[in-house]
């Protein structure tokens, strides 16, 4: 007899986990908190750039939307083979070594992208965002190479598609408020007064980074002032729920993934904004420039690694300067470099043809000092090494508090720019101990009989920060086992 299966939850680990479930032989009901029109967690906020693990071109090739792309044959796309996404991985654990957890990913990033695409999820290169042209060559240089055809919304559609050609149903605008439990374990969910039995429920409803409350709870006070980049509705019932049950509290509470964003954005991210745009609030082109604090000083070493493995750092350092805002600052050599969300119509910035100029114009800074630390910055460039934004390229400061470590150039050729940003959570990386079905496990170790989980829910995955474009992987990896843990369990 076919299992029945709740999945409370819409975005990219919820119709994973539906997928699998649908697959095998599982009759799937998903219950979304919120309305068709903001349904799909975070996942349609994003670019839909997923990070795994493959040795060569030839295994892109197949996931492609379109493999005759022209571009194709002059595209260097490397390899990022376990090793380096373990590398990667460990580089943010704080002196731990791999979780188990994240040795699943790992090992599963392929094959859950490649499933994917099996159930017509196409991909694209991301050429705009993760490769430079060298010599005639399209390198792609950060690990991260594909994201879904239409960004997250593509990636929320094409998912969409096959969870209900599948025969999976959905309800929006159906906020679970409880768990129900016999003596068998978990066997539904309250909706309000009304009660929706299943055989297992699988929780794939995001962490806690909308709730004001929680964020200055588990981070600090700073982080009432955070930008919301997703859904305003992951604010935690979803945990706390499972933990109303016993269920193990595991990972980084304290930790999150955190990007620099327009100063001047919506507290919330937009859906009202075109899937391309939504992204272009963030900006994380800082290690082509430098950033300054209310204070006129530089707080990060901006070019100390490739974006992908700084960015989701860096928005908590901006949001703990003070005022929770720095500016980010370039010289006209590297504006053709910058992402298209610096040139967004509502980008926020100031211009001027001297540095003297754009310093006036950086409101909320002490100036003096913000000019003094351009100038400084200026002098301490090693002039002997050439810029290349395709390696870690060693064009360094040399005598300052704090270098730039990577792609320093003078700030010499007007006009120049400057940019306000604050700092943006996406998701949070505390949450619940799953085992090797996604069945959630209680403080000892003990399966809590019915309730899976999957997505932002699942704790150990993430530490002291983020390799970009993991976040969605995960979120199919961990959606897929627990799927197929519900379906057989």
């Amino acid at each position: 007899m076919a299992k029945n299966i709740i999945i409370v939850g819409s975005g990219n680990a919820a119709m994973s986990a539906g997928i699998a479930a649908l697959e095998a032989g599982a009759e799937v009901l998903m219950l979304e908190k919120a309305d068709e029109a903001l349904a799909g967690g975070n996942t349609k906020y994003t670019a839909g750039a997923m990070r795994f693990a493959y040795n060569s071109s030839e295994e892109l090739i197949p996931l492609l939307t379109n493999p005759a792309d022209e571009r194709i044959a002059r595209t260097d796309f490397g390899s990022y083979t376990q090793e380096k996404f373990s590398q990667d991985l460990l580089g943010f654990n704080e002196g731990m070594p791999l979780s188990a957890e994240q040795q699943y990913l790992i090992s599963n990033s392929y094959d859950a992208v490649k499933w994917l695409a099996g159930h017509g999820v196409t991909y694209e290169p991301i050429y705009s965002r993760q490769s430079f042209e060298k010599d005639g060559k399209l390198v792609f240089w950060g690990g991260l190479t594909l994201a879904a055809q239409n960004e997250g919304v593509g990636l929320y559609d094409m998912e969409a598609a096959a969870f209900e050609k599948l025969g999976g149903k959905i309800r929006f605008s159906s906020g679970v408020t409880g768990l129900v439990t016999s003596d068998s374990g978990v066997s539904g969910v309250m909706i309000g007064d009304e009660t929706v039995s299943a055989d297992a429920v699988i929780l794939a409803c995001g962490g806690f980074e909308a709730s004001d409350a929680l964020r200055q709870a588990e981070f600090g006070a700073d982080w009432a002032h955070a930008k919301v980049r997703g859904t305003p509705h992951n604010t935690g019932e979803g945990l706390d729920m499972a933990f109303g049950l016993g269920a193990q509290r595991y990972g980084k509470f304290d930790g999150c993934h955190a990007t620099p964003m327009d100063l001047h954005m919506k507290n919330f991210g937009n859906l009202d904004m075109p899937p391309k745009q939504r992204k272009n609030y963030r900006k994380i082109c800082y290690f082509l420039g430098v950033m300054l604090n209310a204070h006129g000083r530089r707080f990060v070493d901006e070019g100390i690694n490739f974006r992908n493995y700084t960015y989701a750092q860096f928005g908590r350092a901006v949001l703990e300067q003070p005022e929770h805002f720095a500016w980010q600052i370039f010289d006209s050599k590297v504006f053709d470099l910058l992402y298209e969300e610096y040139r967004f119509e509502d980008a926020s910035f100031v211009e001027a043809d001297t540095l003297d100029g754009l310093v006036a114009k950086l409101y909320g800074v002490d100036q003096p000092q913000a000019l003094k630390t351009l100038k400084d910055y200026n002098d301490a460039v090693d002039g002997t090494v050439a810029f290349d934004p395709t390696i870690l390229d060693g064009k360094a400061t040399k005598g300052l508090p704090l270098n730039k470590t990577n792609w320093a150039q003078k700030f010499d050729t007007p006009p120049y720019r400057a940019f306000p940003v604050t700092g943006g959570i996406t998701f949070t990386y505390g949450g619940v101990r799953v085992d090797n079905t996604g069945c959630v496990l209680d403080a000892g170790d003990t399966p809590i009989s019915g309730l899976y989980a999957c997505g932002e829910m699942v704790g150990g995955v993430f530490f002291g920060g983020y390799p970009g474009g993991s976040g969605l992987t995960s979120g199919t990896v961990f959606g897929r086992q627990a799927g197929i843990g519900a379906a057989s369990g």
